[in-house]
């Protein structure tokens, strides 16, 4: 493995996925891609590379051309929309040159809807969803979210039904879901799973700051570990996702999985929880061993700033 392509290297999860590549294989050469030059994430690669969205026909013909002229060993698609496209592109790829959770796993945890009906297909308890062009919500007080994509973002607390139809007629693809509570019992879960079935997962009790995790403490839940595990033997997860939920009365309730590394990438891995370098590691070829990680400990986002005298990062 001489070179790797992340997608996405102006995002925060590229760039912390970048850092860790760095350290654990200097001699390897990075290429990054995004759609524009206005962020740093030239600084974390050794070649930058600007293509068109992934929503652009011409999306997966540039990574193609890219991955050949450039001879890259291994390509690393780091976000939703672009894992939405490249599937026929990863398949050809095969095990041996790309890092991805596998097609069931990111055809689950792209719909939000899909995301459901595989919970109950596995016989797991999941929150009440519906699609908003299906009619009005179960009951108030309810959420509603966007179906595709993840984060934080355009998630509203529906209160009665007066708010449910304005909402639903500024966004008409968007889905009813049950409002989970309590709010300050969610939980993030970086799940492993190797190419020989085991698997592993570090539940993370979080606080978002800014629509990302800015506080995380490692707890321990005998429930939601196996929940991981059911998720992950049966949506056949080649590597790592991440999945989350709210431990309410009546137990965890999952209600979205990304199928990709998470933000929290980074700061697991400072704890023993490097699924990054396990999933290079088993592209080469090589076994790896799953540490124990105590529960308790804590974990904090930090920030950084560079100041760039050549312009090279975009005007």
């Amino acid at each position: 493995m001489k070179s790797i392509l992340i997608t996405g290297i102006g995002g925060d999860i590229a760039q912390g996925v970048a850092t860790i590549l760095r350290s654990q294989w200097p001699a390897c050469r990075l290429y990054g891609t995004d759609t524009h030059e206005q962020h740093g994430g030239r600084l974390f690669v050794d070649e930058f590379f600007i293509l068109p969205a992934a929503s652009d026909p011409g999306y997966v013909g540039a990574v193609r051309n890219l991955l050949e002229s450039r001879q890259i060993d291994v390509l690393l698609p780091m976000s939703e929309p672009e894992l939405a496209v490249l599937g026929g592109l990863l398949e050809e790829l095969g095990p041996s040159r790309c890092v991805a959770a596998g097609a069931s796993v990111v055809s689950a945890g792209l719909d939000k809807l899909a995301t459901v009906e595989a919970m109950r297909r596995f016989g797991l308890p999941a929150p009440w969803t519906l699609a908003v062009s299906d009619g009005a919500p179960r009951s108030y007080p309810c959420i509603l979210k966007s179906r595709f994509g993840s984060g934080s973002r355009a998630v509203f607390v529906v209160r009665d039904a007066a708010e449910a139809t304005y909402l639903a007629q500024r966004h008409p693809e968007a889905i009813y879901q049950e409002l989970l509570e309590p709010a300050d019992r969610e939980i993030t879960c970086a799940v492993y799973r190797t190419r020989d079935g085991r698997t592993t997962s570090l539940l993370m009790l979080r606080r978002l700051t800014g629509g990302f995790t800015g506080w995380a403490r490692v707890i321990e839940d005998a429930e939601t570990s196996r929940m991981c595990e059911v998720l992950a033997e049966k949506l056949d997860l080649r590597g790592s996702m991440n999945v989350q939920l709210r431990l309410t009365d009546q137990g965890p309730r999952v209600f979205e999985i990304n199928p990709r590394f998470s933000s929290t990438v980074l700061m697991r891995h400072r704890l023993g929880f490097t699924d990054v370098v396990w999933a290079f590691e088993e592209l080469q070829g090589n076994s790896i061993r799953f540490p124990a990680i105590a529960a308790g400990q804590v974990m904090v986002r930090i920030q950084d700033a560079v100041v760039v005298k050549d312009s090279g990062l975009g005007a």
